[in-house]
């Protein structure tokens, strides 16, 4: 009998690895875990889809308005060098609400989310064709403008069309 025993009547309890008692919590974390990524796996890619497409319609939608976008003159201007001249003004703002909007309204709609695709690489050549045009109207000495930070942000939606793009085109899928 252990000295513990014999001053006080009770028996010692037997040492238990503090890992046993976890091993039924993280079972269960496990669990909980495969869940939640089955649940992303499956629901993520189109909720990005959607988002993404959200983000076009309302971005798209207020170039219809003359004076509500704040982007109007780069638009027209990006327009112009893009079409030596052809287009410009209003008609370049009806444009790129139109293949902003319909892009949008593709990605949401899941059905026409490949042509939402194309229209959306469409949409990213005018994005970005003011980093090379306009470079000055976007980087000061002090650093990226207001106007080149409202361009640079759409590296992230660039990012997120090519997840739905790896979800939504034809080919094999990844097996990971």
């Amino acid at each position: 009998m252990s000295t513990l025993s014999a001053h006080t009547g009770l028996h010692p309890v037997p040492h238990r690895d503090p890992a046993d008692r976890l091993a039924p919590l993280l079972a269960r974390a496990s669990a909980a875990e495969a869940v939640l990524k089955a649940f992303l796996l499956r629901w993520s890619i189109p909720a990005l889809r959607v988002a993404l497409g959200a983000v076009f319609v309302a971005f798209g939608v207020l170039k219809f308005i003359p004076g509500v976008s704040p982007v109007e003159p780069l638009v027209q201007a990006t327009w112009g060098v893009l079409t030596f001249g052809l287009v410009g003004g209003q008609l370049a703002m009806v444009l790129t609400a139109v293949i902003e909007t319909v892009a949008g309204v593709a990605l949401i709609s899941g059905v026409f989310a490949r042509f939402g695709l194309v229209m959306l690489a469409v949409a990213f050549v005018g994005i970005f064709s003011p980093i090379v045009f306009f470079t000055s109207e976007l980087v000061t000495a002090a650093g990226p403008t207001l106007l080149g930070q409202y361009i640079a942000k759409n590296v992230v939606l660039v990012a997120a069309a090519l997840v739905v793009a790896s979800r939504v085109l034809r080919g094999p899928r990844s097996t990971e």
